[in-house]
């Protein structure tokens, strides 16, 4: 459930109230071209773009798991929503399964939320998410290149003009200027004053300059016209039956794991700024709903927004009240302010992004790269380029797929062994185990044992180990039906209660010894070959 109280919903005073507000109308200001941009990579009209924005941003503010975060259409979804625009199995009717594969990527989302999927996040590693933060700048960097080109020389790719022409002399001069200075108001404002948000101020003062001084230069009206009404409720128009099913699932299913991936990421970011943990399934919960209603209401789907969530925390934004006030003022720029948002500079909005992109970007992953191990450094790089190649999702999946790798291999060269005498069964020799027994050290554990030269009785001493599974039971019954084959017993000592579990799990019979030592917890197996090999 969504907090209501405290610090997560109202304001603590009148001026964290107003800071809240200001924080809200900022981020208004930046959705408002990105979602349009969004929009025409998706290929679908600005406004659904927009309505998506609006319905994703209200409800995820009101219910979502981190208050301050912003959500919102989101170039991450426009790229795979546009296959599925385009697909030829849907014809001209692409919009329409759209927004049925954005009401089921929401059930999705919704199934991840109620099953708290959303804790598994905690396996990304930290080199991961530097990775993700450094490619992530670098995206938000690239996407702002096309504010820098002729508006309506886009290719008909459906990518907005970003692929278009570059502008030309005393325009694009004039554009470059207008973004720095946009950025060193950002940069010196807060060293002056916080009573006004500096991305704000710098939309402001640039905007004004512009329109005071008739500067040629494109502003987001040169995108699309945002003006429209309220969103309308209407079922997609898409037949309901499994044909419709087999072309949705994999585009729905994609776009809920991309948009959940991204959405969880920037909770753990916006978290680390705010001092705040918890709240994926809630968040999860809170995605799935907005993107129900969403589909229902004309919306191309979205989810979290790095770059928006970083503009309303560096604006003071700590409070449900910026994000509820962003979506507000959104729907209220549609409805009736569209002539004076049109005449915003995109130089203006590019500078803030651009302040965005250096506050993103992990600068401190640079300095340490160096210092820690070599595959970290490597994992790092790796997520980073597969970020801005492919889509947050797959980098962030390549990352954790080579990180768990990477541990296995660590993991497996740490099984080793000390051999020596036993004490209390003279005549038995002991093989004390290092380092944890799984699939990746199975081969290395098998290696250390002789039952050919050993004496008739062998003690394997896990008291320095762990058997974590099947791969690691199976590794035990090989051994012991290795002894058996020499007619020799093999004991297990030191399990630990959650190792012995796994053993009767996986349905071996151990059979306990008289001569168990005294020590805490410590539990002495013996196990004679020919019975824990699975001769009951």
């Amino acid at each position: 459930m969504a907090k209501w109280a405290g610090s997560d919903f109202a304001p603590r005073s009148p001026a964290q109230f107003k800071t809240e507000i200001l924080a809200g109308l900022t981020v208004a200001l930046a959705l408002v071209p990105e979602a349009v941009a969004f929009a025409f990579v998706a290929g679908v009209t600005p406004l659904s773009g927009l309505y998506a924005a609006f319905i994703v941003c209200l409800i995820t503010a009101l219910f979502g798991g981190r208050p301050g975060m912003i959500s919102g259409a989101t170039g991450a979804l426009a790229v795979v929503a546009v296959g599925l625009v385009h697909d030829p199995r849907v014809g001209d009717m692409g919009p329409q399964y759209l927004f049925a594969a954005v009401v089921l990527m929401g059930l999705i989302q919704l199934v991840a939320g109620v099953f708290r999927l959303g804790k598994f996040i905690r396996l990304v590693p930290t080199p991961v998410m530097l990775g993700f933060v450094n490619g992530l700048a670098v995206v938000i960097f690239l996407a702002q290149l096309g504010q820098f080109q002729v508006p309506g020389s886009a290719d008909p790719s459906g990518h907005g003009f970003a692929n278009g022409e570059w502008l030309q002399g005393t325009q694009l001069y004039l554009m470059l200027a207008l973004t720095a200075l946009t950025m060193l108001i950002i940069w010196r404002l807060p060293k002056l004053t916080k009573v006004v948000p500096a991305p704000l101020a710098g939309i402001g003062v640039v905007a004004a300059i512009v329109i005071g001084f008739g500067l040629d230069v494109p502003n987001v009206g040169d995108m699309a016209s945002v003006k429209g009404g309220l969103p309308q409720f209407a079922a997609p128009m898409v037949p309901f039956n499994l044909e419709t099913l087999r072309i949705i699932f994999p585009y729905a299913f994609i776009m809920a794991s991309v948009g959940l991936i991204e959405s969880l990421l920037t909770l753990n970011l916006v978290g680390e700024i705010t001092g705040r943990k918890g709240g994926a399934s809630q968040e999860c919960l809170a995605q799935g709903g907005a993107n129900v209603v969403t589909g229902f209401f004309g919306g191309m789907g979205g989810c979290a927004m790095i770059g928006q969530s970083m503009i309303n925390v560096k604006s003071g934004g700590r409070t449900r009240v910026s994000g509820i006030t962003a979506a507000l003022l959104l729907i209220v720029f549609i409805l009736v302010g569209s002539g004076l948002i049109e005449m915003i500079p995109l130089a203006a909005l590019a500078g803030v992004m651009f302040m965005v992109v250096i506050g993103t970007f992990a600068w401190q992953s640079l300095r340490i790269m160096r210092r820690i191990p070599k595959m970290d450094a490597f994992v790092i790089i790796l997520v980073t380029v597969a970020t801005v190649a492919y889509d947050l999702a797959t980098a962030v999946l390549i990352g954790v797929i080579v990180s768990a790798l990477a541990y296995a291999w660590n993991n497996a060269r740490r099984i080793r062994v000390i051999e020596r005498d036993s004490i209390r069964e003279p005549g038995a020799h002991v093989y004390e185990i290092e380092g944890p027994l799984f699939f990746g050290s199975t081969d290395g554990f098998a290696d250390l044992f002789h039952p050919e030269t050993d004496p008739d009785v062998v003690i394997v001493d896990f008291r320095r180990s762990r058997v974590v599974d099947q791969s690691a039971l199976q590794a035990i019954e090989d051994l012991a039906a290795r002894y058996e084959a020499h007619g020799k017993t093999l004991r297990l000592r030191h399990l630990s209660p959650d190792c012995h579990s796994l053993l009767k799990k996986a349905g071996q019979l151990v059979v306990e010894q008289d001569d168990d030592p005294d020590y805490g917890l410590a539990v002495d197996y013996g196990v004679r070959t020919g019975v824990f090999g699975g001769a009951h």
